[in-house]
């Protein structure tokens, strides 16, 4: 990606408040829930699975596979790191050249909720994809785990005038040899809508995606985002998360770290798509527009204009969450963030994402001035979030208060395992943390950072989160390797 833009390294002062992190209240039921949730199932719904086989029908729903065992669960035993040994293990690596010149960090146990080590704590960071930990939280938050999103056709104003109705699904598929598993899929709506229009032939397609109003591309993207393979123009209505050849793309989704060619009118693009599994041939007889209200006068023959013709809806929130973090999803990151708006009356937009995701983070009593968003996904470099906050968020994920915000560490990867940490944690100096790290990572150029869960070799559950944003530039795997050092140094010690 470019170099930051003039001013991006001009941030905000800090911001200072006491830290809402709750103490041996959590240590139990954060425990138990973690054990069960965050730390022994497999992540990720998307790495090893994009294989060449279709996926079934949406509507058929498989069950679920039951979770893969990964990691030991914390020991509610093991002793407590103290600050100071905390402070001694990482200092020496928090000052690392590849990290640049502001480096900030917050460490805390997750049973107690004692702060272990903070430097700039409370301090606003470009976060990048890290960013996506406060997306899952929120929708989970406003929408909850089961909620699936809906993808409608409706009865146009004229006899066969088919209305599709995007919904901000963004892996709806075409057909069976769709990007995600388990996708919902257009051929399975088209066949709907043939049975419930009977005798009356579809003529042209209209498509509705005025759910989602304003610019396509976030405020503070660098200019080769949207080409770059790695975000897309957000629309209501889109197959396959805009990717134009999802097939290929799951062939090379390990090559090419998720960057795929997309369209850049995503919406029609699928209307198009829809209009030739209704067996309409030209793309002059799709267009834009909105679904009429439902209780018009009917044509001889025709459903009545509004009617419901079919629906299908996506994967439950949960696994769309899982998608979005296990293989850092932009696109679907910045979906979710539309169905926090929606949930909260906010136009569902860049700017009312932001503003509802800012109200779910006061509503489950964090400090939402430590957070300012563009957008959801953590492509924009005009995003602030304090390490502090993000640890905050994972104990809170793990509190029995909101049992639906569990659901976020199963697509947390692993170090030396899976996602965007599959092949992190293999040098020497960072071995310790292999198995034993589980975070969600972020980077644009100059923009590192890891926030998480970690193991102490004595078996202590930590939360962390280290962000930098004025990294040198050059190879992206040197700052890297110096936040994995960080993370390593955690899991190899007991820190007292």
């Amino acid at each position: 990606m470019s170099s930051p833009p003039a001013g991006a390294g001009a941030l905000p002062p800090p911001r200072r408040r006491r830290r809402l992190l709750p103490v041996a209240v959590l240590a139990t039921v954060l425990l138990l829930g973690l054990a069960a949730v965050a730390v022994v199932v497999r992540p990720g719904p998307v790495a090893g699975l994009l294989g060449d086989e279709a996926a079934p029908a949406a509507s058929a729903r498989a069950p679920e596979p039951d979770p893969s065992p990964v990691l030991a669960g914390p020991d509610a035993n093991a002793p407590q790191p103290t600050p100071a040994g905390v402070r001694a293990a990482l200092e020496p690596l928090v000052g690392a050249a590849a990290l640049g010149s502001r480096v900030n960090l917050s460490v805390a146990d997750v049973a107690t909720g004692q702060s272990l080590y903070a430097k700039g704590g409370d301090d606003g960071t470009v976060p990048a994809s890290v960013t996506k930990l406060a997306t899952g939280v929120t929708v989970l938050e406003a929408r909850g785990p089961g909620y699936r999103i809906p993808t409608r056709a409706v009865a146009g104003a004229t006899p066969g005038e088919v209305v599709l109705v995007g919904g901000g699904d963004p892996t709806l598929a075409v057909d069976g040899d769709g990007f995600y598993p388990n996708a919902a899929r257009l051929d399975t709506l088209a066949k709907q809508v043939k049975q419930a229009l009977g005798g009356t032939a579809p003529t042209k397609v209209t498509v509705d995606s005025s759910l989602f109003p304003g610019p396509v591309h976030g405020p503070g993207w660098d200019d080769d985002i949207p080409t770059g393979g790695y975000g897309a123009a957000i629309t209501a209505l889109m197959t396959d998360a805009a990717r134009r050849d999802p097939a290929a793309a799951r062939k090379t989704f390990d090559d090419t770290h998720g960057a795929a060619e997309r369209f850049p009118q995503p919406d029609l693009s699928a209307g198009r798509a829809f209009a030739r599994l209704l067996g309409l041939g030209g793309d002059a007889q799709v267009g834009k527009g909105t679904a009429p209200a439902a209780g018009g006068a009917a044509a001889a023959g025709a459903p009545a204009p509004g009617t419901e013709l079919g629906k299908v809806e996506s994967l439950p929130m949960i696994r769309l969450v899982d998608i979005m973090i296990s293989d850092s999803d932009n696109v679907i990151a910045e979906a979710l963030a539309r169905q926090v708006a929606l949930a909260r009356n906010q136009p569902a937009s860049f700017a009312g994402g932001a503003a509802a995701m800012d109200t779910v983070i006061g509503e489950l009593g964090l400090p939402a001035d430590e957070i300012s968003l563009s957008d959801a996904s953590g492509l924009s470099r005009n995003n602030r979030i304090s390490p502090s906050l993000l640890t905050d968020l994972i104990a809170l994920a793990g509190k029995g208060d909101h049992p639906e915000l569990g659901a976020i560490f199963g697509g947390l990867p692993v170090g030396a395992w899976s996602g965007t940490l599959g092949d992190r944690y293999r040098a020497t100096a960072t071995a310790a943390g292999a198995g034993v790290v589980r975070a969600k990572t972020g980077t644009l150029t100059g923009v590192h950072a890891i926030a998480g869960l970690v193991t102490t070799a004595e078996g202590r559950l930590l939360t962390f989160a280290v962000l930098t944003d004025r990294a040198p530039a050059g190879d992206p795997d040197v700052p890297r390797q110096a936040l994995d050092r960080i993370a390593g140094a955690l899991a190899g010690c007991g820190c007292r």
